[in-house]
């Protein structure tokens, strides 16, 4: 898939809507979140499900991410490899399917890992941010999705823009229950 079309009603296009500001956008609501990968999926994207509830240490994230990527085997598990294997990501040398119109990577429980390692989990937004501006150099479309349970999370700006919520959840008042 390439760019948008700039004759089409960009309202309809959920995919476009998630990255005109940031290629990482939160989610507190799992309705939400399902909502809109079930839209991704609909729409042709490559949606990768990682669970970082459960991740303590930066070892287990990088045990999940180059599982659910399919990184090689000499994938050194830091944080710089991790950079330069989503950079291969980026450019559909492995982990996503050529002929998709995106890859959207999706981390459920984030916040757990943020609370365990503040540093690592900011990080790899950061990356991820970085590998969504390098596809788009070659007209691909990659985003990060963030599950959190914490509707008060916070993160600083990744790949020079803001993480921000979704549309649905972006007023405080929608990320309590009801």
């Amino acid at each position: 898939m390439a760019a948008s079309d700039p004759d089409a009603e960009s309202s309809d296009d959920r995919a476009l809507r998630l990255l005109i500001n940031t290629p990482v956008t939160l989610f507190w609501r799992t309705a939400i979140l399902e909502e809109t990968t079930a839209w991704l999926s609909a729409h042709g994207y490559q949606v990768t499900r990682i669970d970082a509830a459960h991740w303590s240490t930066e070892r287990d994230l990088h045990r999940d991410i180059a599982a659910a990527l399919s990184f090689p085997d000499h994938y050194g598990r830091n944080l710089d490899a991790l950079n330069d294997c989503l950079r291969d990501v980026a450019g559909q040398v492995y982990g996503w399917a050529p002929g998709t119109a995106g890859l959207a990577i999706v981390f459920t429980g984030y916040d757990a890992f943020a609370r365990c390692c503040p540093h690592a989990a900011l990080a790899v937004l950061d990356t991820m941010a970085g590998a969504s501006r390098r596809a788009a150099l070659f007209g691909r479309r990659l985003m990060c999705l963030v599950q959190s349970d914490d509707p008060d999370i916070r993160f600083d700006p990744v790949g020079a823009t803001p993480v921000v919520w979704n549309d649905a959840e972006r007023l405080e008042a929608r990320r309590r229950p009801d």
